[in-house]
């Protein structure tokens, strides 16, 4: 059972040592404190889960304890101690943030039940923050939250992989969290305190690309009128991430190689040889290994970059971790637009469950942040989700595409041996090559 520990901030000696004494038989821990300055000085000093506050005091009043108390600690319970006299005054402290108030002279029974629902809400926080932990100890991976048996699989792969250096290759579809899971990784490696450089490759053209990773010297091409650093020599002891990799042009491709076979580079429009000593993640929603068969990518450059390939799934395929991935977000976003908001209700969560999330986390994060900006209820209705999938047309494959598609299949079964394909798709190895062609 939680301990409990409550500050008395009350003028009358008597009182403050009588409900002392009654709550401390109570089991719980008692401050005192004679007037506002002393509860200012204890409050600072120690942690509390509840105070007892009289309006009415010499100097600091109540009133101005209670304003700082909900400047400093806003989710402090306050519990209102006021003569009944003043019963308009404390409905006043009520708008201020005061849990409750409770008139002199009471009595002891209702008191404690007044306490008693104070802390109520303190435990349900404490256990609610408690829950929060152990799922993240669980089913998180420095941010990457998932109970399905596939991301459960990631999340291993992801921790073990951490603790070296070795290259990691992720792959999935946009908005899957390829960059989430890098940066994991690297805040989980010996690298952690060093930088963490993200590179999209696919939204920069070769040119810029060039100089965008490997910096520039003066003068090395028109506009260039100072010297740049790249990418990789503001990652040097850190981790560089290379997102959409298959989206580069085959020339970048052997000057990546490069780095990866001999760790230095040179600017562009430099001689000097540059050292770096650099973790490279890199990341793809393309199939590299269909992309090296058909030449649009170098299969040297993918063999040093698919070390370790760790592929995450869409979402649509882990619905299971829908109910789990809302929690965190809602935690997330709720706090920082400031709205109280309790969960989602059972309507909202079976159509979020239904919907086939195209655009994966990042098309979720996105609904239910607005959903959250919209709300005017504590819960998450359907009426706030606003989920809408657009009509699409099938796509139907030719002949042509389903058996080139299939040759592919078998030639990738036996190792790219075309007479071993030859003999199981029952035609002759000349047939063969003119058919995947």
């Amino acid at each position: 059972m939680p301990v409990f520990r409550i500050l008395i901030v009350d003028d009358e000696e008597s009182l403050r040592e009588m409900l002392k004494e009654f709550l401390e038989g109570e089991g719980m821990l008692v401050e005192l404190a004679q007037n506002g300055r002393e509860a200012l000085e204890k409050l600072h000093s120690l942690s509390f889960d509840l105070v007892l506050l009289d309006l009415r005091m010499p100097g600091v009043s109540g009133v101005e304890v209670l304003q700082e108390i909900k400047k400093e600690e806003p989710e402090l319970p306050v519990v209102v101690i006021t003569a009944y006299g003043s019963v308009d005054n404390a409905v006043e402290t009520l708008k201020m943030g005061a849990f409750d108030f409770i008139t002199k002279p009471f009595k002891l029974e209702e008191l404690l039940n007044t306490i008693s629902r104070a802390l109520e809400v303190e435990r349900l926080k404490r256990e609610k923050q408690y829950l929060l932990e152990e799922m993240q100890d669980k089913f998180c991976f420095e941010g990457v939250v998932g109970q399905s048996p596939r991301m459960k699989e990631v999340m291993r792969v992801a921790s073990l992989v951490a603790k070296t250096d070795a290259t990691v290759l992720i792959y999935g579809e946009s908005g899957t969290g390829k960059e989430l899971l890098a940066c994991s990784i690297h805040r989980q490696s010996s690298r952690r305190d060093k930088p963490f450089v993200v590179v999209n490759c696919g939204a920069i053209t070769e040119t810029l690309l060039e100089s965008e990773l490997f910096g520039h010297e003066k003068g090395a091409f028109t506009g260039a009128q100072a010297r740049k650093l790249g990418k990789f020599e503001l990652a040097d002891e850190g981790t560089i991430f290379l997102d959409e990799i298959g989206e580069m042009s085959p020339a970048m491709q052997v000057k990546i190689l490069r780095v990866l076979q001999e760790r230095n580079f040179e600017r562009v429009g430099g001689t000097s040889v540059i050292q770096v000593d650099v973790r490279i993640i890199a990341a793809t929603n393309r199939d590299l290994k269909k992309e090296v068969r058909e030449g649009k990518f170098r299969e040297d450059l993918y063999y040093r970059l698919n070390v370790v390939p760790i592929e995450l799934p869409p979402l649509r395929e882990r619905k299971e971790d829908l109910p789990l991935l809302c929690e965190f977000i809602i935690e997330n976003h709720a706090q920082k637009l400031h709205k109280k908001i309790k969960g989602i209700s059972p309507q909202a969560m079976r159509l979020i469950k239904k919907y086939n999330w195209p655009g994966n986390i990042r098309e979720l994060d996105n609904v239910i942040e607005r959903a959250i900006i919209l709300t005017e209820d504590e819960i998450i209705g359907v009426e706030d989700l606003h989920i809408f999938e657009a009509p699409r047309e099938p796509h139907w494959k030719s002949l042509k595409e389903l058996e080139k598609d299939y040759i592919e299949e078998v030639l990738e079964y036996t190792g790219g041996d075309i007479e071993k394909a030859a003999h199981v798709l029952g035609i002759s190895p000349e047939e063969l090559e003119k058919r995947k062609t």
